[in-house]
């Protein structure tokens, strides 16, 4: 595994839900804004199916602030919501024109994002609403550069995207040392506090994500890394 480049400023992390970033990417998060980078996080949905005990209507704003509280404890200071469906986005034009609306807004130099493959680690098959971002932020940084793609949206042409990562990919080879900055990015999962009060079941997240940037360390030569697939 080789290491992620960091000589950049500015970064994009585009993601379907609150508490997608909360899995390993804040902490890389974390690091680049203690550097003085900048980092805005864009999410698709605003999470308002992820209770079932509770209303969407009701689950929606609460996931929003969680994520916004979240964002905070890694230093960012910028969290959009796009308003897409929870649970059930679809590949197509509506969500790429609105990627690479983003894309062109703030202009990153980086855009890091979730897993999309269709398993994780273990064999877990992949949620539908990842495996459909994923190839959405790639296609929207190709979107974004071409002038003659979404020609009505008023923000111009933006080519400067370098690289997409993406976190905890099965096909990671790259890696981001977080060991100054792991308890930084598990004190941003706290923030989803509602989230994981209301699901069922005794899953061990911070174990699970303690885990992976502990074998993904052991592996690069540092106590804790985070894996990415760049593509």
């Amino acid at each position: 595994m080789e290491p992620v480049a960091e000589d950049w400023q500015r970064a994009l992390a585009i993601v379907a839900h609150p508490d997608d970033l909360e899995y390993g990417a804040a902490m890389a998060i974390a690091r680049w804004t203690a550097q003085g980078k900048e980092v805005v996080e864009v999410l698709a949905t605003s999470g308002e199916a992820g209770i079932q005990s509770m209303e969407p209507e009701r689950v929606g704003p609460l996931r929003e602030a969680e994520q916004i509280e979240a964002a905070r404890r890694v230093g960012v200071a910028t969290v959009e919501f796009l308003g897409f469906p929870d649970g059930t986005l679809e590949y197509g034009l509506p969500l790429r024109r609105e990627l690479a609306r983003a894309i062109r807004r703030h202009r990153p130099e980086a855009v890091v994002s979730l897993n999309f493959r269709e398993t994780f680690g273990g064999g877990n098959f992949n949620m539908a609403d990842h495996r459909v971002l994923g190839p959405a932020v790639v296609d929207a940084i190709r979107d974004a550069a071409n002038p003659w793609v979404f020609r009505d949206l008023a923000e111009p042409a933006w080519q400067g995207v370098r690289f997409a990562l993406f976190a905890n990919s099965p096909q990671a080879a790259h890696y981001v040392d977080v060991t100054d900055h792991m308890e930084t990015g598990l004190h941003a999962l706290r923030a989803h506090k509602v989230y994981f009060d209301n699901l069922d079941g005794d899953f061990d997240t911070e174990g699970m994500i303690r885990s992976i940037v502990a074998e993904t360390g052991a592996s690069v030569g540092v106590p804790y890394a985070v894996p990415f697939e760049q593509i």
